[in-house]
């Protein structure tokens, strides 16, 4: 595959990403959604975890795209306004093996709830640290190159992002 890109991730697991449509799984059971809400990041916390991006495993007779919205407001209290397909990536990790779809949200509102899915909810950043892969506040999903390719991918198709 011409577009598809080989490395691996925190923990040393073979991580392959491509931007093209569903390349390793039509059926992907985990989504990955990169958020903007009013020109900023929107992240969550996870407890153990730190700051991510939302996203989790797609549930019995949902879609990924269904995943996706429903991962964003249960762990942030958003509301997606644009949900746009970015790319799939699989990690061959020690156990099993993960596909995951990307995403980019647009989030059209922010509601204040009392319990939030396994985070500790929203947290908004003006923008994504230079050294994210060295900040101790930052997930380890957020550290490997996945992330990195897809804000690039997405700078260079800014029109698909707007």
């Amino acid at each position: 595959m011409a577009d598809q890109m080989m490395f691996y991730d925190y923990y040393r697991n073979k991580v392959q990403l491509s931007f093209s449509c569903n390349p390793f799984s039509k059926d992907p059971k985990h989504v990955w959604v990169i958020c903007r809400y009013k020109s900023k990041w929107l992240l969550t916390e996870h407890p153990g975890r730190g700051l991510e991006f939302p996203g989790g495993k797609v549930e019995e007779g949902e879609s990924p795209r269904e995943a996706a919205i429903r991962e964003v407001y249960e762990e942030t209290g958003a509301g997606v306004s644009t949900l746009v397909y970015i790319g799939q990536y699989k990690v061959d990790g020690r156990a099993d093996t993960i596909v995951k779809n990307i995403y980019y949200a647009d989030i059209r509102e922010l509601i204040d709830k009392e319990y939030y899915f396994e985070t500790k909810g929203p947290v908004l950043l003006d923008t994504l640290p230079e050294n994210l892969k060295e900040d101790d506040r930052f997930s380890f999903m957020m550290k490997d190159d996945v992330l990195v390719h897809s804000l690039k991918y997405m700078k260079k198709n800014p029109s698909l992002f707007c």
